[in-house]
């Protein structure tokens, strides 16, 4: 499935990615959890690592409501390793070089910088269900509150307040 047809209720595309600790994750060993799965442009970069500790600082809250964060760029494990202990990140960063999964879920997208354009990550978030369905999409993701909104959505779902919350 291309990520340009992903739609809420639509079951996400499976994956088996390496992960911070080097072991394979795949979506299929997450089942009976809610799955915060962001997509994010580079480790260690400015916007990355407010989006990444902001994760972070509110980790217990989501695993609290039966969540998990996973976060996914281009970057090699070696490089999420670094950002990891330097920043003490709890959840594991998940390497997808060859940018199959994020072209599954379409968010590597033609980008703009400078009049100059190439491929990259549009950072983005999904939120999974636990049957591993697709409950919201939250596209060209600004920063500064995400994680906030994320975790609404996360604690309305819990609370049984309906499959899907409206963008």
């Amino acid at each position: 499935m291309r990520g340009e047809s992903l739609r809420v209720g639509a079951v996400a595309p499976p994956f088996s990615l390496t992960a911070t600790d080097g072991q394979t994750l795949s979506l299929s060993a997450l089942r009976g959890k809610q799955v915060v799965l962001y997509f994010y442009p580079k480790d260690d970069t400015p916007g990355c690592t407010k989006e990444a500790c902001s994760f972070r600082d509110h980790l217990s809250r989501f695993t609290r409501r039966g969540a998990v964060v996973l976060g996914v760029s281009r970057d090699d494990v070696a490089s999420h390793q670094r950002f990891t202990q330097k920043f003490r990140l709890p959840f594991p960063l998940l390497s997808d070089p060859d940018a199959a999964v994020c072209k599954a879920y379409g968010v590597f997208k033609q980008k703009s910088l400078y009049g100059r354009t190439y491929w990259g990550i549009e950072r983005t978030t999904f939120l999974i269900d636990e049957r591993g369905r697709i409950a919201r999409i939250f596209p060209k993701v600004k920063v500064d509150g995400h994680t906030e909104e994320i975790l609404h959505t996360v604690k309305l779902r819990r609370a049984g307040k309906g499959v899907t919350i409206p963008p």
